[in-house]
Parts: structure tokens; sequence; C-alpha cells
């Protein structure tokens, strides 16, 4: 347990889990898009869905969107800097089957049209877990830096990954692979040891078969 589990985390309020973590969520979602936001589809569930509005969770995930951090004062205002700057924000309330009863689901679409669409849930205390992108299970906390590297199903494509973050000093602290099929397309979702070394992801980004790595500092 750490400081941040004891005290919880600087906010704009009034919730960590509503609040807090619905922000955490809502920057993931911005830092895998790789790009401005245009458009924001955001689903919600359980609890998140039914107090949305009283509890700002609405404003925490369009202000984590655009890329504001948990206690930034512009949180208040989101909805409508999110209008000032054109990006259509619409909000849906779904039932998932077994969720956490503060998730979200948020699909983006960025301005050269790119797309992606992650699940993650509030826990409390500010913290979240991150367990879908793009439609494969992962299981990220987002409390270390991780790499989400999307890549094709091949053999040796793991191996080379892994080598390479070893080779190059890095400690993997938790790692998960999801794929939709055997031979298709698949995610390593792997947590690191202190390392926020940019020039990691770049060269893991070059490697045979792999698509695409994102460095996902915690947030």
């Amino acid at each position: 347990m750490n400081v941040f589990d004891i005290i919880g985390p600087v906010m704009i309020g009034p919730s960590s889990s509503h609040t807090a973590g619905a922000v955490r969520i809502g920057k993931v979602a911005r830092t895998l898009l790789h790009e401005e936001v245009i458009e924001a589809k955001i689903m919600l569930h359980g609890s998140f869905a039914k107090t949305y509005r009283g509890h700002g969770t609405d404003k925490a995930l369009v202000g984590g969107i655009m890329d504001m951090l948990p206690d930034d004062i512009r949180i208040r205002h989101s909805l409508a800097l999110a209008k000032e700057q054109g990006i259509k924000v619409s909000f849906e309330e779904i039932v998932i089957d077994k969720a956490h009863p503060n998730t979200a689901v948020i699909h983006l679409t960025g301005k050269s049209g790119k797309n992606v669409t992650i699940r993650g849930a509030s826990v409390g205390g500010g913290n979240i877990i991150i367990n879908n992108i793009n439609g494969l299970e992962v299981e990220l906390s987002c409390q270390n830096t991780s790499l989400i590297v999307v890549h094709k199903d091949t053999p040796g494509t793991i191996a080379a990954v892994t080598s390479f973050v070893a080779k190059s000093g890095v400690n993997i602290g938790n790692f998960r692979l999801s794929r939709e099929e055997r031979g298709g397309l698949a995610v390593m979702a792997i947590e690191i040891d202190g390392a926020e070394n940019e020039s990691l992801n770049e060269e893991i980004s070059k490697l045979s078969n792999v698509i695409s790595s994102t460095m996902l500092k915690r947030v």
C-alpha cells in the first residue's frame, strides 16, 4: 500500500471514484489515440450510468479525453471547452454483464479518422483498471509505465519484443497477451519498472510483425 492508497488523489471533487478515476480513464483513451480528438462516444454502466451528471463523471471523462489531470480546475468546464474546440461528445447508458459498477466504454475518433475504443473501471481511491482495448482483453492498472504492443500473432514476435526489452535493461513487472484468433491480431500489455524512455517504444515499433507500440505512462 502506498500513500496514494491511504489519502487518495489530488483532484477536483466530489468523488475519487466518479471523478479522479474517470479522468484517468479518459486520459488513457486519449493517449492511445495518439492525436487530437474530434468525437467521443462515451457509454456508461452501473453507478456511472445512474449518477454521472450529479457526480461530475461526464465532465471528468471529457476532461481526461482532453488530456487534463485529476487536479485540473478546467474539469468543471470540460463539456463547454470540448464544444468550443469542436469535439462532438455523446453519452449513452448501457448494461455490461458482470462489469464493475463504475465502468465506462470510450470510443474516440481522431482528426485523421483513426479510432480507439477502451473499457475501463474506476475501482476506488482514484485507481482504475483498463480491461479492454479495441476489443482485446487486457488488465492494466496504469500505476506503472506500460507498453501496449499491437502485433500480428506470428511465431517469435513475443520473444522478439520481450527480448528487446530485456536487452535494453528494462525489467518486466507484468505481462498479458490477448488475441482475436490464432494468427490474427494480438496485443501485448507489458508493465515495466521505472523506464519512461520513448526510444524504447520507438524501437519496438520497428520490430517485425509489430503494428504499433504505445508507451502509456502512469496517469
